[in-house]
């Protein structure tokens, strides 16, 4: 029987629990941030909505997990504690898509992107796989025993499985 622990936005978890399935939904201009780490199995999934917490420094001290800069590292560092180590971590993102279409002068999935990978590379963290971009918002489970991330959008679902690098920008979904 799984343990679902449900990652709403602005939100993270955490979890070495063989029995748990992470998931969240509605992944549109957001980015959900997934590690695993195959040997401790320990994962997490982090869902943040915005890029930068110097835009509002006091709502970032409230909700970490709101943006890139505050959210990533916390995902991490709780990780750790829970037994990951960073050499062994897999990185997944999905998301940063641009639901309100070519109109979006804000670009909020492009800024959320960039800043992640400028986090992650400054951390000296490779990304293993990606699925971003598009128009349509995704849904994602991360099962802890085994580390398979299972992606929907649409009426679409497949599998993701760790160990292997791959970078798939998805665009008119």
């Amino acid at each position: 029987m799984s343990n679902v622990l449900t990652v709403g936005i602005s939100d993270c978890a955490v979890s070495g629990d063989p029995n748990a399935v992470i998931a969240t939904h509605a992944l549109g201009s957001c980015v959900g941030l997934i590690i695993y780490d195959p040997v401790s199995h320990v994962g997490g999934l982090l869902h943040y909505m915005l890029p930068d917490s110097t835009m509002d420094k006091e709502r970032a001290q409230q909700k970490p997990f709101m943006f890139a800069d505050t959210g990533i590292p916390l995902l991490f560092h709780t990780a750790y504690r829970a037994g990951a180590k960073k050499e062994r971590i897999q990185v997944t993102a999905l998301g940063g898509a641009q639901i309100l279409g070519t109109n979006d002068s804000f670009s909020i999935g492009k800024r959320n992107l960039t800043s992640m990978r400028k986090i992650l590379w400054k951390a000296g963290v490779m990304l293993h796989h990606e699925e971003v971009g598009g128009t349509a918002p995704r849904t994602a489970r991360l099962e802890i025993a085994t580390g398979k991330i299972v992606v929907s959008f649409g009426r679409g679902q497949h599998e993701i499985h760790q160990g292997h690098t791959e970078r798939r920008e998805v665009y008119g979904l």
